[in-house]
């Protein structure tokens, strides 16, 4: 119900200052990457500044025993007891939502700290370091008048205080605990340390039984809490033998990202101490295992640790030391003393020290943390001494300031460490703690120009591991009940998207962080997974520099490898720009509104007006993408008087069956019209935020335009939402087709327009057509009315629209007859492809033969009856697409109960329809009889109309589903001794 031939021949008008480019992939990465640097350059000057304010601040400050300081306590802030009194450390704290904070409640001149619920609120040393990081309040607030886009700062101490700016209000938990610890935290890990790679001895012998065991395993759980995704582990555990925690990794260490280390975890519940602990053999094992893996070149090739988990030692062991740590104590050596004795304390603290590592006693669970976080000062000291301010970014990972049904705002982090600069500390290495500042993910795809990538094409960035930062395809959430994150989504690989990709070229080239191209056919699934685009996508990939991060482009083949430009003047465009109906995605950055605090609240569209009329010089726009957008309004603007005349004419909807009409432009411009009142929609969501698959947004066009583009020029989309829920299904038809300036793959798709009707009335019209009979009486000699026959119209992914059964619209064709799908997949009228999703979450055919050509003989009068049938709604559907609601000439050539849910692997199929087969007929040979069945392509369209005998019963041949089957990997359940 948007008229294409007015847009295609719009396009004719301005022939002359129209042309189509090829984009330079490879050109429009390292630009991309380029503007990307310099956006991650400024976030890590304004954590430099904090360093150095951080450092200067400890420098003047003296350590007072005595200090008596009232500071801001995030948890006690605007608390009062119950006579009204402010609660020591809980003072008045001015909060005010912020929109640029998510609209949480947030002090913009002040900062404000957290201290663990385990550690005491006035320990002597956590009130000198807040009192003198209270200096860095003033470069909090001067860093975000600088940088506007920036959102959280914070420093985080190695005594264990966090401070944070903005400051906000920290709630507890329901048993009022505050578990967060910011040195547990990987951007704290990862600035405070450097790669490591680490065995842990855990002593399992008789004396280790009850309490001793329990808090050893916790120990060993907290120490693998503090490895990241740059360090390389195992655990040993030992008594007169020794026996790896998981025996399949023996003599080798491994990567600790998420999934190994909740393996080991779950090993760790299987041991149990018996025997007598012979420590000498586990020595010279972890020196082996280290040694060796190091000569490979594997690992970290940095620090080197042994962590020691023990009750006792009744040697020092030095003649171990000597032959493989001596004199260069290259692997520290960290000791663990469980238990409240002291008699082996000695030896343990000898080893350490003789090995430059640390000692210390762990003699309940309630001390596990705090002493296990000791080693990272340890481990630290180099940095500390050499004063290595590195730069650290971590994966990307959820804001934790949000609520799990709030949204989802992906962040990544950059910090450095802050060392002690004072003269009497600084031989020793003293580290001060960390500072950060979160960079959301939606900041990147702020740079990336959507326009130029064209409908299928995106951006993506991985890390130094391999793990996705921003990726169309990440889904970091999942729903039951409530949006809830992943357990494992901050480590999810690029080759689990990109799992065409077999032999890991794009991701390894991308690892090593080279520059280049790379080409591989893709399926790309679409309609949450249902549906599948099989195209050849072009890769084009470089590094980030000054980050451990590289950036990807793909471009599909064909349209997606060309760029429409078009030039009509300011005012002409502006003019079309103020029609009501006229609004641009609100994800993409035609005007940069967050460098200043009075432009925050402006629209995009708003922001283009005030750019243009010079009324805000301020304001930083991308000229070449709002030239495109006055050009596709001026262009798009006479649909208007098109679409009010058909709601003029009452006769063209007069039972208002068509309730919208939408167009969209490759420039995110979109006009909507609405046949019916707002609140009469049969779908309130359609082309809202609460439907972000049928709008533009940040990552891809919307749904009715990306299938269009993929369909025949001229042709129409036809298609029913998916709904889960049978109580839920759809009740509405969408109908796009695409709009190309030339009738061949190198012309871009500068527009697609489409209407939305209730389902009912498409149905409707369908049953119509079908019961006109072309004879001089009228009469039918069949009838889809007829019990002998059942009729069916599907779409080129099988999906039935129309079914005599009202329930079957929805499914899956293959469900409901399984033997006619079965015949087909057989014929290559339609085929299967299988895909793949390794972000799954899960709850813990017959094939027929054809008969003799002679037996077809008697269905033959079958297949000559329902020709009709066939020819009628072909008509029919040629009439609704071209004649009522869409005009004509589409071809005109423009020049120019409830179980838990585990992360899983599936494997599952997807249906697509042979394009070059317009018609197939067959017979199917079931158990005493044969199944006859027409299926025939719709003209201009992506639909089949469907006629089945249904005399036949072949329930021997079962139905063909879509449902994933989990992708089970071959594991050895093999016990810990």
């Amino acid at each position: 119900m948007g008229d294409p031939f007015l847009l295609t021949q719009k396009y004719k008008e301005y022939e002359k200052d129209v042309s189509v480019e090829e984009i330079d992939g490879l050109q429009l990465v390292k630009k991309l990457a380029k503007s990307m640097e310099e956006m991650f350059h400024k976030k890590s000057e304004a954590v430099r500044r904090l360093v150095e304010a951080a450092e200067d601040a400890h420098l003047k400050h003296e350590f007072d025993a005595d200090l008596q300081y009232e500071y801001f306590n995030a948890v006690l802030i605007n608390e009062r007891d119950e006579e009204g009194n402010f609660l020591e450390l809980g003072k008045e704290f001015i909060l005010v939502p912020n929109d640029h904070f998510n609209n949480l409640p947030v002090n913009i001149s002040l900062s404000d700290v957290q201290v663990p619920t385990n550690m005491y609120n006035k320990d002597p040393a956590i009130v000198n370091g807040v009192f003198w990081s209270e200096s860095l309040n003033k470069v909090f607030v001067d860093n975000f008048d600088r940088d506007p886009s920036l959102i959280w700062q914070y420093f985080g101490s190695a005594k264990g205080f966090f401070r944070q700016y903005p400051g906000i209000k920290w709630e507890p938990d329901e048993n009022g605990v505050i578990a967060f610890d910011c040195r547990n935290r990987k951007w704290y890990i990862q600035a405070a340390t450097s790669p490591k790679d680490v065995v842990i001895l855990v002593d399992v012998s008789g004396s280790m039984k009850g309490l001793r065991l329990t808090i050893a395993k916790q120990t060993v759980s907290s120490i693998l809490d503090t490895l990241g995704d740059d360090d390389f582990f195992n655990i040993i555990a030992y008594n007169e033998e020794l026996h790896y925690v998981e025996p399949c990794l023996n003599g080798t260490l491994v990567q600790a990202d998420r999934a190994n280390k909740e393996h080991f975890r779950e090993h760790l519940n299987k041991l149990f101490a018996k025997g007598i602990g012979m420590l000498d053999i586990a020595l010279n094992e972890a020196f082996n295992i280290l040694s060796d893996f190091n000569h490979t070149g594997q690992g970290s090739i940095c620090s080197q640790a042994i962590m020691l988990i023990t009750d006792g030692a009744v040697d020092t062991y030095d003649t171990i030391f000597a032959k493989y740590n001596w004199p260069d104590r290259k692997v520290r050596m960290f000791t663990y003393l469980i238990g409240r004795e002291a008699a082996f304390a000695d030896n343990l603290k000898w080893m350490a020290c003789a090995n430059k590592g640390f000692f210390t006693q762990i003699s309940t669970l309630a001390d596990v943390q705090e002493n296990v976080m000791e080693y990272l000062h340890v481990l630290s000291r180099p940095k500390v001494i050499d004063q290595e301010h590195d730069v650290v970014w971590t994966e990307a990972y959820i804001d934790s300031t949000l609520a799990e049904d709030q949204g989802l705002v992906l962040m990544t982090t950059v910090a450095m460490p802050v060392f002690s600069k004072q003269n009497e500390t600084r031989s020793k290495g003293i580290l001060l703690g960390v500072v950060g500042t979160d960079v959301p993910v939606k900041e990147l795809l702020k740079a990336i120009p959507k326009y130029k990538l064209g409908i299928h094409g995106y951006a993506f960035a991985i890390t130094n591991n391999g793990y996705i930062l921003t990726h169309p395809e990440l889904r970091p959430l999942y729903e039951e009940g409530k949006k809830r994150r992943k357990p494992n989504y901050s480590s999810v690989d690029l080759s689990e998207v990109e799992w065409e990709d077999r032999d890991d070229v794009l991701r390894n080239a991308m690892v090593n962080r080279k520059t280049g191209k790379f080409s591989m056919e893709v399926k790309k699934t679409v309609d949450k997974g249902k549906r599948v685009l099989v195209m050849t996508n072009d890769y084009y990939y470089t590094d980030i520099r000054g980050t451990p991060f590289s950036l990807g482009v793909s471009l599909s083949r064909g349209h997606g490898k060309y760029f429409f430009r078009g030039n009509v003047t300011i005012e002409e465009g502006l003019h079309d720009l103020e029609h009501p109906d006229v609004s641009l995605a609100d994800e993409w950055s035609y005007c940069n509104t967050d460098l200043h605090p009075e432009h925050h609240q402006m629209t995009q569209l708003g922001a283009i007006k005030l750019y243009l009329t010079g009324k805000e010089p301020l304001l930083q726009c991308d000229k070449e993408l709002i030239q495109e957008v006055l050009f596709d309004a001026v262009v798009s603007a006479p649909i208007e008087a098109y679409w009010t005349s058909l709601a003029l004419n009452k006769s063209e909807n007069s039972d208002k069956g068509v309730e919208v009409a939408f167009l969209g432009t490759r420039t995110g411009l979109s006009r909507i019209n609405l046949f019916v009142g707002p609140e009469q929609l049969t779908n309130q969501d359609f082309l809202t935020a609460e439907d972000k698959e049928n709008i533009f947004n940040a990552d891809h066009f919307p749904l009715w335009y990306r299938r269009a583009a993929e369909q025949l020029p001229g042709s129409f989309v036809y298609s029913i939402p998916f709904s889960r829920e049978t109580a839920n299904k759809s009740n509405v038809v969408t109908a796009s087709t695409a709009i190309q300036l030339l009738d061949d793959r190198k012309s871009p798709v500068v527009a697609a327009v489409g209407i939305q009707m209730k389902l009912e009335f498409f149905q409707r019209k369908f049953w119509t057509a079908s019961r006109q009979c072309p004879s001089l009486d009228g009469r039918c000699s069949i009838s889809c009315d007829d019990e002998a026959i059942n009729c069916y119209l599907i779409d080129n992914n099988g999906f039935i629209l129309v079914s005599e059964d009202y329930r079957q619209t929805g499914n899956f064709f293959g469900e409901i007859e399984g033997a006619v799908m079965n015949k087909l997949l057989t014929m290559g009228s339609f085929k299967r492809i299988t895909l793949y999703d390794y972000q799954a979450m899960c709850r813990t055919n017959k094939e027929s033969s054809d008969s003799a050509h002679s037996l077809l003989d008697p269905y033959n009068a079958f297949f000559a009856a329902v020709k009709w049938i066939m020819t009628e709604l072909a008509v029919f559907l040629v009439e609704f697409n071209l004649c009522s609601w869409w005009h004509s000439d589409l071809t005109a050539k423009a020049q120019r109960l409830k179980q838990t849910l585990e992360p899983c692997d599936t494997e599952y199929p997807a249906f697509v329809s042979e394009r070059t087969i317009k018609e197939t007929t067959g017979n199917i040979a079931c158990d005493d009889c044969f199944k006859s069945f027409v299926i025939q392509q719709i003209p201009s369209s992506n639909l089949f109309m469907v006629v089945v005998d249904n005399e036949c019963n072949c329930e021997s041949i079962l139905p063909i589903t879509m449902e994933p089957i989990e992708i089970r990997r071959m594991q050895e359940n093999v016990g810990v001794f």
